[in-house]
């Protein structure tokens, strides 16, 4: 038989994912790369050494252990879990995510969060073939609170995200605001706390407060991002429930292994957040200082700006070997807005100069 009959991908493909696009990276090969939110600090090389032997001595040729349970006990310790709950490992957060909108999504089920806010919760949603609706924040960035009781008064979402420092603005919201929506809601409240080492500030311990509260975190940003360690933890009926949707063996044993070693060292990781929050603060007063770069407040790794022409200086700051997120297209609340990754000192000065240089050029 002729394969000429044969149909394309936009004959078999749902027309949610052929209208999508890919998640892109850019090539950060050769600049200074401020554009992920990554910890710019190493391991201290004696940890890394020790680290080798470690891994060395974890058996590849077997499937992880899919209980997960050394890796669970030690998060569970590390991050003050409350006592009697337990968490659900993902591949990243990003992973967890996309389980959660696996297991709410029916006919009619609305993902819900406020927007902009990380692109993740709706993808998640279209994706599993729920309905994402994001309600705008105000202008200043803040929590629009009567409009999101609103849209969960009309909508019901079956899941509402809230990310706490909120990526792409940096900002926490308000706490009242919050344990409203929770109290509105009438399925699962999300809050994913993935900066939580540089807002310090946490919905954890308020766990057994709320029975439809689950507090999603990454180890990522801590410094661990190459492990894809995620994790989440919720009232023991929600967690039993996605376990069903996990993929048996979804971490590597070699990232299990790594991530309970760097729990080991909690304490470098620690200090590693402490520093780049100091230099947050004074990241922010020195771009501030910039002629015609308004800074606003961040409780995360990294700071968000406005320009007067945001695609035109972020291309100026590739230019000059330094490589940011240019978030403008994002959503129209976020119109010439760049997120920069604060870093250690040497590559903020990099930033700083090549910041200042694109505003001269502009003749701003």
């Amino acid at each position: 038989m002729s394969d000429n009959n044969k149909t394309g991908p936009a004959g078999v493909i749902r027309p949610e994912v052929l209208a999508m696009r890919a998640y892109q990276v850019a090539d950060s090969r050769g600049l200074v790369k401020l554009d992920a939110m990554e910890n710019p600090y190493r391991l201290p090389p004696e940890l890394r050494q020790a680290l080798g032997e470690r891994l060395a001595e974890v058996a590849i040729n077997r499937y992880p252990v899919p209980s997960y349970a050394e890796l669970r006990s030690a998060i569970r310790a590390s991050f003050r879990v409350p006592d009697g709950y337990d968490v659900v490992i993902g591949n990243g957060s990003d992973e967890l995510i996309a389980m959660l909108t696996l297991v709410t999504a029916r006919p009619g089920a609305v993902v819900l969060s406020p927007w902009p806010s990380f692109v993740m919760y709706e993808m998640g949603a279209r994706l599993s073939g729920s309905r994402f609706v994001g309600v705008p924040l105000r202008a200043d960035f803040t929590l629009d609170t009567e409009a999101m009781l609103a849209a969960i008064g009309s909508e019901r979402p079956a899941l509402t995200f809230i990310a706490y420092p909120n990526n792409p603005t940096g900002n926490c919201y308000e706490t009242g605001a919050i344990e409203a929506i929770i109290a509105a809601a009438p399925g699962l409240v999300v809050v994913d706390e993935a900066y939580q080492p540089f807002a310090l500030d946490t919905w954890m311990h308020r766990l057994p407060e709320f029975p439809n509260l689950a507090v999603l975190r990454t180890v990522s940003k801590l410094g661990m991002a190459g492990l894809r360690i995620g994790y989440l933890s919720a009232a023991a009926p929600w967690l039993a429930e996605l376990e069903k949707v996990r993929p048996p063996y979804n971490v590597g044993s070699l990232n299990e292994a790594g991530a309970i070693f760097a729990l080991e060292h909690l304490a470098v990781f620690e200090a590693q957040a402490a520093e780049l929050r100091a230099g947050r603060t004074t990241l922010a007063r020195e771009l501030a200082a910039i002629p015609g770069v308004e800074v606003f407040p961040s409780r995360a790794n990294f700071l968000l700006i406005r320009v007067a022409d945001g695609p035109a200086t972020a291309a100026g700051l590739r230019k000059r070997g330094v490589l940011i997120r240019d978030v403008g297209k994002m959503h129209p609340l976020l119109g010439n807005c760049l997120r920069l990754t604060v870093s250690y000192p040497q590559e903020n000065a990099a930033l700083l100069a090549a910041l200042r240089a694109t505003q001269r050029a502009a003749g701003a």
